[in-house]
């Protein structure tokens, strides 16, 4: 068998034809020649017969390596004059437009580039993170299905930070789909409003429920763009909003402690924080005692502390809408006459966003599955910290909880 026969077998590479092959000190040149005679426009479906030049140096790229080899597949390309884009280089089938890579070892990187860490994925692939930043875009611009906004009946909106310095990213989530169907840079009214330009009025006037948290950016786009849907409020950041209420009450009495003549109370209460944060199930032994002393001792704290498991307990998954609602209503009533002003405070947000709150109960739909898809993109992003751009972060959480399927190379069928 010839050489050039045995690497059209290895390589693989669809639409070319191998003519030669060069061992040189680390790398493996292999020269290829198109076997179609029309040119195809890199960024559209026009093709023609008539070449416009040829280019006058080779095209290179590198491929998946064989054994301690890097592969560079190289070849000749012509030019060709597109009605639409102007003059262009001809696309080639194994390798993406504007791509140094193949097809082949894109879609090796990418897939690494969800499950492993930085170190790992340039050491082993010799390619710096800001290839492969540049890589998962591309990967992701070609394998995102235009399709997955189509049907979506409910939602879930959240923001995660991706880089340190207040750099977020506004996810959106589909409930039923299970998959993270939209992203962009930014946390405000315009960043969803782009999503909603996206998905269109048509298909936004079929959405009937979307979760989000307490912000304003987000309920306002909710209100402008989704009449028809259902705003669910997070029952976790409601809880959330009396927990800060409860801290803030901590820390007015960790500093009366503080400016005592005698430390030895402030020294007591100093591990306070997170027996009076925990749920009282999870306490350790230590802290269950602290949480004993605090309730012996009464005053402010103790009373926060009331409040802040009372409203706790609303959310417990054993109440009807009905019964949820009256609870709320008590304990916002309760909490604006416990002269704590915190509490106070947190009664006014809850009594603002109450319909939310009672929608998400009667639903059954909050935002704990994109809470949990957080999680994990947040575990992605600490990976993607050598990424300047928000753009290949954000690829980088699409490829990972995004509707699309990555297929290595010898899992794709041969052509």
């Amino acid at each position: 068998m010839r050489v050039t026969t045995a690497f059209n077998r290895l390589l693989g590479l669809p639409g070319v034809s191998v003519t030669a092959v060069c061992f040189e000190a680390d790398q493996l040149v292999v020269d290829v020649g198109l076997r179609r005679r029309r040119l195809q426009c890199p960024k559209c479906s026009f093709s023609t017969a008539a070449c416009y030049d040829t280019r006058p140096v080779f095209s290179t790229w590198r491929h998946t390596d064989m054994g301690r080899w890097k592969v560079i597949v190289r070849a000749g390309l012509r030019r060709l004059a597109c009605l639409t884009h102007g003059v262009r280089v001809e696309a080639v089938s194994f390798a993406r437009h504007r791509s140094g890579f193949s097809r082949d070892f894109e879609d090796l990187i990418a897939f690494l580039a969800t499950k492993t860490d930085k170190t790992t994925i340039t050491r082993l692939s010799r390619v710096d993170w800001d290839s492969v930043g540049r890589i998962c875009e591309r990967v992701v611009a070609e394998g995102l299905d235009p399709g997955r906004l189509d049907g979506l009946v409910s939602i879930g909106v959240d923001e995660v930070s991706w880089r340190r310095h207040h750099h977020y990213l506004t996810l959106v989530t589909d409930h039923i789909g299970k998959k993270i169907v939209w992203g962009a840079e930014g946390k405000d009214t315009a960043t969803l409003d782009a999503f909603f330009d996206e998905l269109g009025d048509q298909r936004a006037g079929q959405l009937q429920a979307v979760s989000m948290d307490m912000g304003a950016a987000f309920n306002k786009s909710v209100r402008d763009n989704a009449p028809n849907a259902v705003a669910c409020i997070d029952p976790f950041h409601a809880v959330k909003t009396v927990t800060d209420a409860l801290d803030v009450v901590r820390r007015a009495t960790w500093n009366e402690l503080r400016r005592l003549p005698d430390q030895t109370a402030a020294k007591k209460f100093k591990g306070a924080r997170w027996c009076l944060l925990k749920r009282p199930e999870n306490l350790t032994e230590d802290q269950a005692a602290t949480l004993r002393q605090l309730r012996r001792r009464g005053g402010e704290l103790w009373r926060a502390y009331s409040l802040k498991e009372a409203f706790r307990e609303i959310f417990s998954g054993d109440l009807d809408p009905d019964q949820a609602a009256e609870l709320i209503d008590r304990w916002c009533s309760r909490a604006s006459r416990s002269r704590l002003a915190p509490f106070v405070k947190a009664a006014k947000t809850i009594r603002k966003f109450r319909d939310g709150i009672l929608a998400a109960i009667r639903l059954k739909i909050n935002n704990a599955r994109a809470e949990g898809l957080n999680n994990h993109v947040r575990l992605i992003t600490r990976r993607a910290y050598g990424f300047h751009s928000p753009k290949a972060a954000l690829a980088l959480v699409m490829l990972s909880c995004g509707p699309i399927e990555l297929h290595l190379p010898h899992e794709q069928s041969p052509d």
